[in-house]
Parts: structure tokens; sequence; C-alpha cells
């Protein structure tokens, strides 16, 4: 029997340039495992594969990703096709899947659409300040290159945006 905890489980997935960050939140908003997968070579054929793992092992009722489709996505191809090879996988695993504009995200945590990555991250580590506070990156530079930490934080707030939803 697939899922036989009485919580849902929902996986948020954010694959970026440097891999995909992802975070599986259970029940009431415990925040059951959360990392950055780095991957070279093949990025997305190794992103599928870690993502068909976490689904192996955590069994997640929903799947929640960026929504790349929505306007105002700066995603790449590359990214995109991934996303959508992700939910081509949920959805032969019967898995449901949500997708979540970056303007979503940002609404919903931050009340305000213009609000920033880094605010974001800011806010669940304040929620969670046990297990995100210490991968908590400092704030980016204009010249700097975004921290593979934020992927995490990218993860978890499509994860929880989806479980906010159903209350």
């Amino acid at each position: 029997m697939k899922n036989p905890s009485k919580h849902i489980r929902v996986l948020g997935i954010a694959p970026s340039s440097y891999g995909c960050g992802f975070a599986l939140i259970e029940g009431e908003s415990i925040l059951v495992d959360w990392g950055v997968k780095k991957v070279k070579g093949d990025k997305n054929a190794r992103c599928l594969s870690h993502v068909g793992n976490l689904i192996a092992h955590y069994e997640p009722n929903v799947i929640a990703v960026e929504d790349t489709r929505s306007k105002g996505s700066r995603r790449g191809s590359r990214v995109q096709a991934l996303i959508q090879e992700i939910a081509r996988m949920a959805e032969n695993e019967k898995i449901k899947v949500k997708r979540f504009s970056r303007k979503q995200l940002s609404i919903g945590f931050l009340s305000n659409e213009h609000g920033t990555k880094h605010d974001m991250a800011l806010h669940l580590a304040t929620r969670f300040p046990d297990e995100l506070g210490p991968q908590l990156p400092p704030k980016r530079r204009t010249w700097e290159n975004e921290d593979y930490r934020m992927d995490i934080f990218a993860a978890v707030a499509l994860a929880e945006h989806f479980l906010r939803g159903r209350e």
C-alpha cells in the first residue's frame, strides 16, 4: 500500500543550474527532509534519477514544482524541460502535481509580489529555525552568483505553499 501514513506528504522540487533542491513536508508542516543534489554532466537525467529515488523512498501524495509556463517565468529551456519530465514521472506514479509561479509564492509568503528570494528564505528560516536557520546564505550582492542553498528554500516554499492552500 502506497503511503500508509495518515498524513499528506508533499515533495517540493526546485531545479536550478546547480542541480535540484528538494524538501519533504508531512502533515501539518513538519519538515521531514531537505537538501540540494548538485549534479554535473547530463543534469536533467541525474536530477530525474534523484527525484525518482525521493519518490520511491518517501512515497509523496503531491509534488510541488515551479510553474514555468506562467507569464514572467525566466527559467531556461533546460530547467523547463526538467520540470516537465518531473511532472510526467509523478503522473506515471499516480502522484498529483501542483505548479506555483514565483509570483504566487511571493504573495503567499510575503504578501508582496515583488519580494525577493532572500526575503522568502529569511521568512522560511524563521519558520523552521532549527532545520533551515543554519542553511540560510547571506544576502546576495548584485555581482554574485546565487548560493546553491537557495534551492532548498525554493523547494520548501513550494511544498509549504501547497499545504497553506489546503487550510
